[in-house]
């Protein structure tokens, strides 16, 4: 059973209703936003960060337009500086890859090893998008079923955090 199998499978067994797409790799965030669309969706962009001293990694899924500031996303966390994580623990906690981040590669982390962070205002749509941890598939689902279902079934809570548009960003320059 491949990796996203298992995700199809962990969904289902929870009783979340989602809808899935089979498409061409889709290496970057613009490569999802038409598929997520065609789902009625919005697709997540996310992050897996790490401390310097690699003893906690979190997991960050924010909006296609936000812009990443490190030190804000800590700061509001209550984390020591986080920064971008090496692919080995990606692939050992989640069991993915970069350009296939995922929550729904929380499934495999069973002893919660990764801390999940969500910006607050994903809260506000109504469907959410992600890949199975496999970029040649987009599933969607709503957005209750994520926060309500989903991550209290792999054990995991959730921290939220506010990331501003880049466009907000830029003005303030």
């Amino acid at each position: 059973m491949t990796t996203a199998e298992e995700v199809f499978a962990a969904l289902d067994g929870m009783g979340i209703a989602y809808n899935r797409a089979a498409h061409a790799p889709a290496h970057h965030i613009e490569d999802c936003i038409p598929i997520a669309r065609s789902m009625g969706a919005t697709v997540c962009k996310n992050y897996f960060l790490t401390t310097k001293s690699k003893r906690l990694y979190a997991l960050l899924l924010t909006r296609p337009e936000a812009r990443l500031v490190t030190k804000d996303v800590s700061r509001q966390a209550g984390t020591p500086r986080l920064m971008f994580a090496e692919e080995a623990p990606l692939e050992a906690m989640l069991r993915t890859h970069p350009g296939a981040v995922s929550p729904m590669g929380l499934v495999f982390d069973r002893e919660q090893s990764v801390r999940f962070l969500m910006d607050r205002s994903l809260l506000a749509l109504p469907r959410l998008a992600f890949h199975p941890c496999d970029n040649t598939m987009t599933l969607a689902m709503s957005t209750r079923d994520f926060t309500d279902r989903f991550l209290p079934a792999t054990g995991h809570g959730v921290t939220y955090v506010d990331i501003r548009d880049t466009i907000e960003a830029s003005e303030e320059r």
